[in-house]
């Protein structure tokens, strides 16, 4: 069973850190490929869009 725990929750984290720019951050594609599957949280991650940039206030 640890065989494939690690694997799994390093691939989970790993989806996570590359999904911290996208719409969903690190903690949505973390918890996505953790409670789905590390593919189903690739295929989340290559279908969402970038986070908007956020406007310049000005002073």
């Amino acid at each position: 069973m640890l065989n494939y725990s690690i694997p799994y929750f390093s691939a989970a984290l790993l989806l996570g850190f590359l999904g911290v720019h996208r719409k969903l951050g690190f903690w949505g594609y973390f918890f996505s490929s953790l409670l789905l599957t590390p593919v189903m949280g690739v295929l989340l991650l290559l279908a969402s869009d970038p986070k908007p940039p956020k406007p310049k206030t000005q002073e």
